[in-house]
């Protein structure tokens, strides 16, 4: 059965001409998990974090490839950003409406604010497909990884490259 949290994520697709395909899995919290299961699912497989200035004034979402580890203290170096931590699940729920282990940029879409912005590593850009979560994650949507960045234009949220 298809939440409204992801029948949004599917509205916004199609409004967007976004095609994508949906796989159906158990509950996954990790990338691992998610390996584990074996799916036969066309794209990168992206890591999604989500974390807070030291303050907790400035929210990030970090979009990197399954295999990298993020260095918080040099990412903070180079988006000029005092310490990063993640973020706690109430703020998760607050800026993005998401829970834990369903982390993704379609949450962009519960941002009305446009108070998250996002951190993409660079390497992404040489991904044709990149695999999300649709605001579960019992499902996973693969689509280009230029209509990603379309989906983050029409969401105006501010977001830049970094090296990770």
């Amino acid at each position: 059965m298809i939440s409204e949290k992801e029948k949004k994520v599917y509205e916004a697709l199609e409004q967007l001409g976004i095609a994508y395909t949906r796989y159906e899995h158990a509950a996954a919290f990790t990338i691992q998990q998610i390996d584990e299961m074996k799916l036969d699912m066309k794209g990168l497989h992206c890591k999604n974090l989500f974390v807070r200035n030291h303050s907790g004034s400035k929210h990030y979402l970090i979009l990197v490839s399954q295999e990298k580890k993020v260095d918080l203290k040099l990412l903070a170096k180079q988006i000029g950003s005092n310490r990063l931590g993640f973020a706690s699940e109430d703020r998760l729920m607050k800026y993005l409406g998401l829970a834990p282990g369903s982390v993704t940029p379609l949450g962009l879409i519960n941002d009305e604010e446009r108070e998250v912005k996002v951190l993409i590593d660079e390497d992404l850009k040489s991904y044709e497909y990149i695999c999300l979560h649709p605001n579960v994650n019992t499902a996973t949507v693969s689509i280009l990884y230029i209509d990603l960045v379309r989906f983050l234009q029409w969401r105006r949220n501010e977001f830049e490259y970094v090296r990770i």
